[in-house]
């Protein structure tokens, strides 16, 4: 993954049973070193395209499409605001149904909850929303004829559920390709240390070394 040669790098105290010095030193990322999105820029949807992801893609394949890198796969993750990849990231058709099954077992296709269906009078006039969770006793009167009742509602499973949530996760917000350059610069930019003691040059810093220290 690209992300970690961004990351500037840490001298830390070796403990390592080979180690035949107090000074011995690896080098190693400091992961502690991390950027993400302004705040102030979050909301400035000027500098981001909508982006759905379509079945199977991945970031590294998003990245690829849209910025030419597969490298630059936590580009796409960090301007998406997603921290948790296996959480965050939509499954495929097989990987949600696959998990849907292992979570329901035979309650796989049994009703979760009810929701309304679309209502409206004969002329065109919005009786009732669809998307609403209701009981399964909801009935409503007919619009046009107040003598009977309707139950405009639909039961929605386990499994549609399931695929309902994996769906939202396929629509996020992307950097511009146009931004990409200057997103990269800033970036980089906070990722140079400043001078202080332990300071070695601006990719590498010195952790104290305990093992020097007056008793």
């Amino acid at each position: 993954m690209g992300y970690f040669r961004e990351l500037p790098n840490i001298a830390y105290q070796s403990f390592l049973s080979d180690s035949n010095s107090s000074r011995n030193y690896l080098i190693v990322k400091n992961l502690f070193r991390r950027c993400k999105l302004r705040d102030d820029l979050q909301n400035v949807f000027t500098i981001f395209n909508k982006y759905e992801i379509v079945e199977g893609a991945r970031p590294d394949t998003v990245a690829e499409e849209l910025y030419g890198d597969a490298e630059l796969d936590w580009v796409v993750l960090m301007t998406a605001g997603i921290i948790n990849v296996r959480d965050e990231w939509p499954l495929s058709d097989r990987q949600i149904y696959n998990y849907s099954n292992q979570l329901y077992g035979n309650q796989l296709n049994e009703v979760r909850f009810y929701e309304t269906r679309e209502v409206k009078d004969s002329n065109g006039r919005l009786i009732l929303p669809k998307g609403k969770v209701v009981d399964s006793t909801f009935s409503i009167p007919d619009p046009d004829d107040f003598n009977t009742t309707i139950s405009p509602i639909n039961g929605v499973s386990n499994y549609e559920y399931e695929v309902r949530k994996n769906n939202a996760k396929r629509s996020i917000y992307l950097l511009k390709v146009e931004y990409l350059q200057q997103f990269l610069n800033d970036m980089r930019q906070e990722m140079i240390y400043s001078r202080s003691s332990e300071f070695i040059n601006e990719r590498l810093v010195r952790t104290e070394n305990t093992k020097n220290r007056m008793p």
